[in-house]
């Protein structure tokens, strides 16, 4: 069972996006074996993820301009990439990415766990950006970690925030979330049992 999920754990890896995959490959390697990365890997991942935030941000500042200018009047945002895979009747999702306070310019890399239910099997990686318009907000999901219980379908907004947060969620007061996936930004968010935490690895 433990080869399975090594195995499971490596395609997804493999297929995910080129930029980050390796970093990804390495950190499974690193799990399984129970090594602490080294001081190399750990810088590697970061810059890895850094990247992947930028990248990120400039696909949704493209596709809605208007969230540009949310996330620059914003105390802080987070970048999430995220990979899941189906295998028979259970499946999950995981990713890293990082947090960053815009007044202090502090980065904060955090891990994101689900495990959900269903058939079939499949990999799919999605892009998520948290914008935080409250300096509260930014602190708790920092400070004690953020999570999603049950399962709820969100409907991205049409107005909210002076029209700058179109196209995002409001997934609690203070945060909203945007979602991009392979053909775009996501009109409807399914969340359900999705945990973000605080790296120890690379903090």
């Amino acid at each position: 069972m433990k080869a399975f999920t090594t195995l499971a754990l490596a395609t997804i890896c493999l297929m995910s996006a080129p930029v980050h995959s390796e970093g990804l490959l390495k950190g499974v390697e690193n799990a399984v074996t129970g090594e602490q990365p080294s001081q190399s890997e750990i810088d590697k991942n970061r810059q890895e993820i850094r990247q992947v935030s930028q990248d990120a941000l400039a696909t949704l500042a493209q596709i809605n301009p208007a969230a540009r200018k949310a996330i620059e009047r914003a105390p802080g945002y987070a970048v999430f990439s995220s990979f899941g895979v189906k295998i028979l009747v259970a499946g999950g999702t995981s990713g890293r990415g990082m947090v960053v306070d815009q007044r202090t310019r502090r980065e904060t890399f955090m891990k994101m766990a689900q495990v959900q239910g269903g058939l079939g099997f499949g990999v799919e990686q999605d892009r998520l950006i948290f914008v935080f318009t409250e300096e509260q907000a930014l602190r708790n999901f920092i400070d004690q970690g953020w999570e999603f219980g049950g399962q709820a379908k969100l409907s991205a907004m049409a107005e909210g925030e002076g029209g700058m947060m179109s196209g995002a969620v409001s997934v609690a007061p203070g945060v909203y979330l945007y979602q991009l996936t392979e053909t775009g930004l996501a009109a409807t968010i399914t969340v359900s049992g999705t945990k973000y935490y605080v790296d120890p690895d690379l903090n």
